[in-house]
């Protein structure tokens, strides 16, 4: 069974920076993509950003393009977030997720099977 377990959420001014980090177990953390997602309240989950098994490529939502930094570290099994230039509608609980593929980048939530329990981000104005 996979377990993703995300760190590094919190209370941020707006224009201020965070870094999540996302732990996941297994021995083939580099055979798959992985994604952030994130869900505010009343609103539906939606994709964040991307990132290919070895890293090689991203992807990012428009409204983040810019300011957010997905990454990864196959020799210690995490994904990060860096946040940057923070907004008050970055308010929201992230989740990353291990999706089903190595090389697709995908935006669906369909696509990730293994999800984390989420960290709470908030940004005030």
């Amino acid at each position: 069974q996979v377990q993703l377990v995300e760190s590094g959420g919190g209370l941020v001014q707006a224009g201020g920076s965070l870094r999540l980090s996302c732990a996941a177990s297994g021995r083939t953390f580099s055979n798959y993509a992985m994604g952030w997602f994130r869900q505010a309240p009343g609103k539906e989950r939606e994709f964040v950003a991307a990132i290919t098994g070895n890293g090689g490529r991203t992807f990012y939502a428009d409204s983040v393009k810019g300011r957010f930094t997905i990454s990864r570290d196959n020799a210690k099994n995490t994904v990060s977030l860096q946040m940057n230039s923070l907004k008050p509608e970055d308010t929201a609980v992230y989740y990353c997720a291990r999706s089903a593929s190595t090389w697709t980048l995908n935006v669906g939530v369909s696509a990730y099977n293994y999800w984390g329990q989420g960290t709470q981000v908030t940004v005030s104005s």
